[in-house]
Parts: C-alpha cells; sequence; structure tokens
C-alpha cells in the first residue's frame, strides 16, 4: 500500500471520526488492499473485503463523507481484519 493509502486509512481510525475524508481516496485504498467493487444502482457500491460485504453510498453532491459514513467504513475494514 502506498502512502496516501495508508494515510487514508489512519484518517479513517483516527479519533474523533473525521468527516471531511474525500470518498475518492477511500475507495482507492480499499482497492489497494484487495477489496474487490460492484457498482449498484444510483449511488450504492458494495465492496468484499476477506469474506465481508458491506454497501456504501457514493457522497453527493459533495466529495467528502460523513462521520456515519467513515464509522461504517472502519467497522467494516476491522471485520475484514484490516486496521492501521
Amino acid at each position: 500500500m502506498i502512502g496516501k493509502h495508508q494515510k487514508t486509512l489512519r484518517a479513517i481510525f483516527a479519533d474523533p471520526v473525521r468527516s471531511n475524508i474525500n470518498w475518492a481516496d477511500i475507495e482507492a485504498m480499499l482497492m489497494a488492499i484487495g477489496a474487490e467493487r460492484d457498482e449498484g444502482s444510483g449511488s450504492r457500491i458494495r465492496f468484499v473485503l476477506n469474506g465481508i460485504r458491506a454497501t456504501f453510498h457514493r457522497p453527493h453532491p459533495q466529495k467528502e463523507t460523513n462521520r456515519g459514513a467513515v464509522k461504517s467504513v472502519r467497522r467494516f475494514l476491522e471485520e475484514g481484519g484490516i486496521r492501521p
């Protein structure tokens, strides 16, 4: 994983939970760690990582995630065995 992805991973696990992480950075980091991506309808996007499945919604019109989405991504990563 390159430095930018490591920075994104640390931001996801930062306390207090951040709300200004660019969704494209989260998506790129997930792909870099081996998650499989499947486009859903509308803004839905599904990921599978180490047998764990999760569905997220791309934020729009803004590019940054909210705290709830960051918590969901953090939980998905933890269940998939990924920690910074």
